[in-house]
């Protein structure tokens, strides 16, 4: 939308949001990283206006850029927005090969997920080649205490930490695994610390059963999780904690050490 075109003929439309939204629509997988003047040359729009654009964007985290760097790219706040964009994420691009070769080698939907706020965010799927898989979108959300990839991601936090994100004393039940209080949800989280993997059979809904680990950065923090998934097929818990646990385990090292820049 270039500054010098005529007005829409809609009076509702806000010109700004339709500049703002324009300059996200130019991000793509194939384009993930752009400068402010290439997206001034792109959209016919002064520097200045491109410059409040990415700054307002910026500060909402819609885009990120590092301080040494002249590029933009998509940031976190569009996870938790659904944009078809997430596969532009390097961390997505980074865990896709592990996640795939996870899926074939268990016969198992696989997953990977993110933290917003006391959610998590779906970014990556790769559902089983089967009649029966799961039905988890990209851009699903869940509740961090209430399912295994949420409590795989908060696992490392300390008292105080868990306590800044979850101030009330009662949590929200889903189902009657569901913990209900802080002190039952440390306890989990304990065990799941202790274990390095978390299982479950219909701990959120019924009929899915799930194993899920955590993928750290270099420095060793959680940074996403992932797991593999099987919807209303049986699985025993010794196969779970036995040689799904290991593929799942195997996968989450993979791919954090490609975060950390130490694969081979």
């Amino acid at each position: 939308m270039s500054e010098t075109e005529a007005p829409s003929k809609d009076r509702y439309i806000v010109p700004a949001l339709m500049q703002g939204l324009s300059v996200l629509s130019l991000f793509s997988r194939d384009r993930p990283g752009l400068t402010a003047p290439e997206i001034a040359q792109e959209l016919g729009l002064s520097r200045t206006t491109v410059f409040r654009i990415l700054h307002t964007l910026q500060t909402t985290g819609y885009v990120s850029r590092r301080d040494e760097e002249r590029v933009y790219r998509l940031g976190p706040a569009v996870l938790s927005r659904g944009f078809v964009y997430l596969a532009s994420l390097d961390v997505v691009e980074l865990a896709r090969p592990a996640l795939i070769a996870l899926r074939d080698a268990t016969g198992l939907s696989t997953h990977m997920a993110v933290r917003d706020g006391r959610e998590v965010v779906y970014v990556a799927r790769f559902p089983a080649a089967t009649t029966v898989n799961s039905s988890v979108q990209i851009g699903t959300r869940f509740p961090i205490h209430a399912t295994v990839m949420g409590r795989m991601m908060i696992c490392d936090w300390s008292e105080a930490e868990l306590r800044a994100l979850f101030p009330e004393l009662d949590l929200p039940a889903f189902t009657e695994q569901t913990p209900r209080s802080l002190a039952a949800l440390e306890e989990l989280l304990a065990a799941d610390r202790a274990r390095g993997y978390a299982v479950s059979q219909s701990f959120f809904e019924r009929g899915v059963s799930s194993v899920a680990a955590p993928v750290r950065d270099d420095l060793g923090r959680t940074v996403a999780t992932i797991n593999a998934t099987s919807v209303d097929n049986y699985v025993s818990l010794d196969d779970m904690n036995g040689r799904i646990k290991d593929a799942v385990l195997a996968a989450a090292a993979e791919i954090s050490q490609w975060m950390s820049g130490k694969a081979t």
